[in-house]
């Protein structure tokens, strides 16, 4: 037999082996595949131990934003994200009630929005239909702070000479009170109001009420040292008239917040994990919302709530997950909540509020039951402060930073 004879019966001697080999695989892997898998069918690991296979592919049709699926649906190719626009997405209506510049409101029981206009000095009402009438005729000028009651139309008026008085725009009277009285809250009724009265000494510092016009002081508490670790805030109640936090040392980021009665009352105490404590009562009081910072934080403003009344003060305790403060946030109910939240609120923003400056809010329903958040699209731009509830008309109520005026959200 020639060479080259032998060399082609080699190679095709090769080739058939090849081609029986490739057959042997074959037949082997048709043999063992599971069957087909059903679109829309829950898949698990077979009985051999196998991956059950994808299933049949089902061609689509390219469009400039995406595949067609089976379906009808547009998938995204790759480098192409649809935008997901809701269909309930709606603005909430934002009304603008007055382009004064508006301070110190606060939202008496009727539902009147009361302020001060720092341009003509004079105070506004604001009433339920949205007019604005004056409360007097008098023009209180350079007031730098305003404490309003909360059943009538009376406050007390602080000017930066350290001078106070307490004015009844209802009867049109006022009273001169002691330069050295701070810090004041109105009683529920409005008939009383409690405050810090901080004398030179340690022991002439102590927690006090007082009646509306002036008279018929109190002592309740000696504050001593401690004066700057106490905060007034009469509850819903009447049972608590401050805040002290002069409980146990309990580490750098928790304190221990006591609860300060009228008639020197042991009353329980609650913990709070973090420091700049802010305190906000629920209408019945036997709710508290309060916003601390901490390291948890990145040193940012979180809220909590934790009850608050009798023998259930310190009792479920919880974290709402929301970077804001306090005193941005309003009650609808004793388990309803409305609050501002920054959108990207920069780190260290407990610590230095000014931070936020210029960082413009989202507003959001909060339900305390059950810890759901519902965004309210307000369809602008807001940097929201001095936030109020209106319960009588079902509107939120409040004024900006970054614009002059009172603003109204009617949620129905």
């Amino acid at each position: 037999m020639s060479p080259n004879l032998k060399r082609i019966l080699m190679i095709v001697g090769l080739l058939v082996l090849a081609a029986l080999i490739a057959y042997g695989i074959y037949f082997m892997f048709q043999r063992t595949a599971p069957g087909k898998v059903t679109p829309g069918k829950t898949t698990t690991i077979t009985s051999s131990g196998k991956l059950p296979t994808a299933g049949e592919r089902q061609p689509g049709t390219t469009t400039t934003g995406g595949v067609v699926g089976p379906g009808g649906q547009v998938l995204p190719t790759a480098g192409y994200v649809p935008q997901a626009t809701p269909s309930y997405y709606k603005p909430t209506p934002v009304t603008k009630l007055t382009s004064d510049y508006a301070t110190s409101p606060s939202l008496s029981k009727v539902g009147n929005l009361r302020y001060h206009n720092a341009s003509d000095g004079k105070f506004y009402k604001v009433l339920p239909d949205g007019s604005i009438k004056e409360m007097s005729d008098q023009v209180f000028y350079d007031v730098q702070n305003v404490t309003w009651a909360k059943t009538k139309d009376e406050a007390v008026l602080e000017y930066p000479d350290g001078a106070k008085i307490i004015y009844n725009f209802e009867t049109k009277k006022q009273v001169t009170i002691p330069k050295h009285w701070e810090d004041f809250s109105f009683s529920p009724d409005s008939s009383e109001l409690a405050a810090k009265s901080v004398g030179l000494s340690p022991e002439n510092r102590w927690l006090i009420t007082f009646n509306d016009d002036g008279t018929g002081t109190k002592l309740i508490e000696p504050m001593g040292e401690n004066a700057d670790k106490v905060q007034i805030d009469w509850s819903p109640s009447r049972q608590v008239v401050a805040f002290s936090q002069t409980g146990e040392p309990l580490g750098a980021d928790r304190r221990e917040v006591l609860f300060v009665g009228l008639n020197g009352e042991n009353f329980k105490s609650t913990v709070v994990e973090g420091q700049d404590f802010r305190p906000q009562w629920s209408p019945t009081g036997n709710r508290l919302l309060y916003s601390v910072y901490s390291p948890r934080s990145n040193y940012q403003p979180e809220l909590w709530v934790v009850d608050s009344y009798g023998e259930s003060i310190g009792s479920n305790r919880q974290m709402l997950k929301i970077n804001t403060w306090a005193d941005k946030c309003t009650f609808q109910d004793n388990a309803t909540l409305y609050c501002a939240v920054p959108r990207n609120l920069p780190e260290g923003s407990g610590m230095l509020p000014e931070l936020a400056n210029g960082v413009y809010d989202d507003l959001y329903k909060i339900d305390l039951k059950t810890g759901l958040k519902t965004g309210i699209p307000l369809g602008g731009d807001y940097e929201i402060n001095n936030i109020s509830f209106d319960t009588n008309n079902e509107k939120i109520l409040f004024t900006s930073k970054s614009q002059s005026g009172v603003f109204e959200v009617k949620l129905k």
